[in-house]
């Protein structure tokens, strides 16, 4: 009855985007040699952006911020038309590290807004994605962020009207955003594919596999990471007895050990697995030795690196030519 363990979900962890935008980085780096600029956190995890800077590259806020001729990188999250030319003003060689699947939201509002529907983006007001796929239809595109935002929309047609999605939320909680969405709008059209990406499904499908067994739930990952601070919010609704985001093994609060015989751990799509050995070595400290895998699903996904990642030779460091 009092036997400690440690349920660890599968998939966990980095995605595909978020390796290909951090593979992108450093290989910029290789090519180019410090410093690289990159707009925006390529990720949201603090430990891979601390990583990041240490190898030389500089994360800015704004577009203006990177030194005109200069090499700037584009997050995982996407950005609006607006920088793509803000960067080309400033003579800046711009590598897109945007994850595909982030891309294709953007060319489903592209495509929905030619055919001028209004769209009804359901996403976190102010999170880099959604900043990035409003700007690439502004006059059609209107945010709604949750359930009860529904009751906010107004549309011009209510028969030409179409939904899409931050690729980072919660599943259950977009469906009941949709179904709040359709009630006014039963000529509601969804996009072709899910927009919510499948990492992000597969880790809150793997907390939910093991939340109903733990007493605990810990989820490493940033505080500002969007599919992070969902993974607490499955875990607690599919009842767990408490869940708590931790950025490493350090956060772990002793108290939360309390009458916890069994511990479920996880982390977010853009967390590296050595955060999660971290987690494991401090728990097995104190008494959780005993780790047992819960595997939903295997992913296989892999993106290739930006085709624009190339070195011109006036570019290089040594004045030679390379290629990636």
């Amino acid at each position: 009855m009092n036997h400690k363990r440690v349920l660890l979900a599968a998939p966990r962890g980095c995605c595909a985007g978020v390796d290909r935008a951090i593979a992108t980085v450093e290989k910029a780096l290789e090519l180019y040699g410090p410093p690289v600029y990159v707009r925006h956190e390529i990720v949201h995890n603090t430990h891979v952006i601390n990583a990041l800077k240490d190898k030389g590259a500089i994360f800015v806020d704004e577009t203006h911020e990177v030194p005109e001729g200069s090499i700037v990188i584009f997050s995982a999250h996407g950005v609006a038309p607006t920088v793509r030319e803000e960067a080309t003003a400033r003579n800046l060689t711009a590598i897109d590290a945007t994850c595909p699947l982030v891309t294709k939201v953007h060319k489903e509002a592209v495509r929905y807004a030619e055919q001028d529907y209004d769209i009804l983006l359901i996403g976190h007001e102010g999170h880099e994605e959604v900043i990035g796929t409003s700007g690439e239809a502004p006059d059609h595109i209107q945010l709604v962020d949750g359930p009860r935002d529904a009751a906010n929309v107004h549309v011009r047609n209510p028969d030409k009207v179409v939904w899409l999605s931050q690729t980072t939320l919660s599943v259950d909680e977009t469906t009941q955003t949709v179904t709040a969405l359709k009630d006014r709008y039963p000529s509601l059209q969804s996009p072709p594919s899910d927009d919510i990406c499948y990492a992000t499904q597969n880790r809150q499908q793997a907390v939910k596999q093991l939340a109903a067994d733990a007493d605990l739930v810990l989820i490493i990952g940033s505080t500002y990471s969007s599919n992070s601070q969902r993974l607490v919010e499955v875990a607690l609704a599919a009842g767990a007895g408490q869940a708590h985001l931790i950025d490493h093994a350090d956060q772990i609060d002793p108290a939360w050990l309390t009458g916890a015989s069994t511990i479920g751990v996880s982390s977010g799509a853009s967390v590296p697995e050595i955060l999660v050995r971290g987690a494991l070595t401090w728990l097995a400290a104190h008494g959780y030795g005993d780790v047992q895998t819960l595997t939903y699903t295997e992913e296989h996904q892999h993106f290739a690196l930006p085709r624009d990642l190339g070195a011109p030779a006036d570019r290089s460091p040594t004045g030679a030519e390379h290629t990636p």
